[in-house]
């Protein structure tokens, strides 16, 4: 495995509305989600920094945290600064949220820290309660599709007559579909 890069380029700390919002981000933000962060600034403050790369121009542009950006437009935040391209960041945008998304969840640890973690906030509340929920619909609605599957293809009963040749292959072919049956010449 070759050597990793490592991309970081350092850390500024600058006005979140001087960021530049990436026009590409897909990532949409409901009111489940405002209302969570709104209550995890409350509680407990800004804790995770946004990431951004430099333009040509000296400006940050986003990659991460559009909503903390808007969130908090007047705020002075940390943003982690990445060395990398317009096609890199894009890469990003596509990857980071998902990645994240890939981990399952130890349900006994899971269990444990809910049990020890208390909040007064029904949003942050509601938001941990949700962890490990969409992993099991996901799963669910795969088993479910998979199943739909295996009833819309038929059950199929195929003989495979090897040839000698293409010539036999052809006779054999014309006198089964002189007999009535379905069938079709293969080539390997």
């Amino acid at each position: 495995m070759k050597p990793i890069r490592n991309r970081i380029k350092g850390h500024r700390r600058i006005r979140a509305g001087d960021l530049v919002p990436h026009e590409l981000n897909p990532r949409l933000h409901g009111e489940a989600q405002r209302a969570a962060l709104t209550a995890l600034y409350a509680e407990i403050g800004f804790a995770r920094s946004l990431l951004a790369y430099e333009l040509p121009d000296g400006r940050l542009k986003l990659i991460d945290g559009h909503l903390r950006k808007d969130l908090t437009p007047d705020m002075e935040v940390d943003v982690e600064v990445l060395d990398v391209g317009d096609a890199e960041a894009r890469a990003l945008l596509l990857s980071l949220d998902p990645l994240a998304q890939l981990a399952d969840y130890d349900q006994t640890t899971l269990d444990r820290l809910r049990a020890l973690t208390h909040t007064d906030s029904d949003a942050v509340a509601n938001l941990w309660a949700s962890i490990g929920r969409a992993n099991a619909e996901v799963e669910e609605a795969l088993a479910n599709a998979a199943k739909q599957r295996q009833k819309a293809i038929p059950e199929q009963f195929l003989i495979l007559v090897e040839c000698d040749d293409e010539q036999t292959q052809t006779e054999l072919l014309q006198r089964f579909q002189d007999e009535g049956l379905k069938c079709k010449a293969l080539v390997s």
